[in-house]
């Protein structure tokens, strides 16, 4: 593997991950908050086909990806009101609100099956920064999205661990009851991080359809993106930088297939990433349903826990 082939490679794994990056990090802070999200992958469908049909109506990307958003918002607040306000099982809720979203993105998307987006993101290129040899291409001649997961992903280590709204949010997700004890609004908490978790997979679904995929596909637009996300957010202990480096190895392995099978080496079959999604999401579920594996890679306390005053 030459140097170019490296290069292309190592880039492409950080396009690849940066999806994943964003909407983990949506589930991280739902987790936080002892909201367990399963709707993500159908979340981020919906909010693909939102930022496409909206990119085809206005010609404005601003607008598509916030009308991505929007969607993905949308869902978290409809995972909110049935796992806070009615405390419905959030498993259910959440796999419930994969199938509606899912349905809706379908539906939407059925008239524009393998149209091109008027307009994608393209690559920007950071001077100076970019004429680095290696680093440069690889970091710093990206799309605007792997440089706002950046941000994202430092920002929210930092709220989460270096704040009174961070401390509040932890509090929440570990003993709502004790929180409430102190004055923490604990249903209103959750509200908005449910909020704000769905609002990120539907950054991710607006990056996915802006940068990697640029035409609409029910099938193979997240293709089991969403799932990854909810499994790494597990396997990185609810840290944002540990999902943030998980983002990116999935990335590469992705990208390392492809480049290999290009080489013409094949001895990964393409059948086997196809089954990662769902092998991860069922070792995710796994531990989430052990108490003793939860408390041990250190899972919110109260997660997927309903809450209610009258309870205490």
């Amino acid at each position: 593997m030459n140097d170019s082939v490296l290069v292309l490679t190592l880039a492409g794994a950080i396009t690849a991950g940066t999806p994943i990056i964003l909407a983990g990090l949506g589930e991280l802070l739902s987790e936080r908050a002892g909201i367990l999200n399963l709707s993500v992958e159908g979340t981020m469908l919906l909010g693909a086909i939102g930022t496409f049909t909206a990119v085809q109506a206005t010609d404005s990307v601003i607008v598509g990806v916030a009308v991505g958003i929007l969607w993905g918002a949308l869902i978290g607040g409809l995972h909110a009101v049935l796992s806070v306000s009615f405390r419905a099982n959030q498993i259910l809720s959440g796999l419930a609100l994969f199938i509606f979203a899912s349905g809706v993105a379908r539906f939407i998307g059925e008239p524009h099956g393998f149209t091109v987006i008027n307009k994608a993101v393209t690559a920007i290129e950071i001077p100076v920064l970019s004429d680095l040899p290696v680093l440069g291409p690889v970091l710093f001649r990206q799309s605007i999205f792997v440089y706002i997961s950046w941000v994202l992903v430092a920002l929210t280590a930092f709220h989460i661990s270096r704040t009174r709204l961070g401390l509040s949010l932890r509090a929440v997700g570990e003993e709502p009851s004790t929180a409430d004890t102190v004055g923490i609004n604990v249903i209103r908490t959750r509200y908005v991080y449910a909020i704000v978790g769905g609002a990120l997979a539907g950054l991710g679904g607006a990056n996915l359809i802006t940068v990697i995929v640029t035409s609409w596909n029910a099938e193979a637009t997240v293709a089991g993106l969403g799932w990854i996300a909810i499994g790494l957010v597990v396997f990185a202990a609810w840290r944002p930088f540990r999902l943030l480096v998980g983002a990116y190895v999935f990335g590469l392995a992705v990208r390392t297939n492809f480049t290999l099978q290009a080489l013409g080496f094949e001895e990964i079959p393409a059948e086997v990433l196809k089954m990662m999604p769902f092998l991860i999401t069922i070792a995710a579920l796994f531990v989430l349903a052990r108490g003793d594996l939860r408390r041990r890679i250190g899972a919110p306390a109260a997660l997927g826990i309903p809450y209610a005053r009258e309870e205490r």
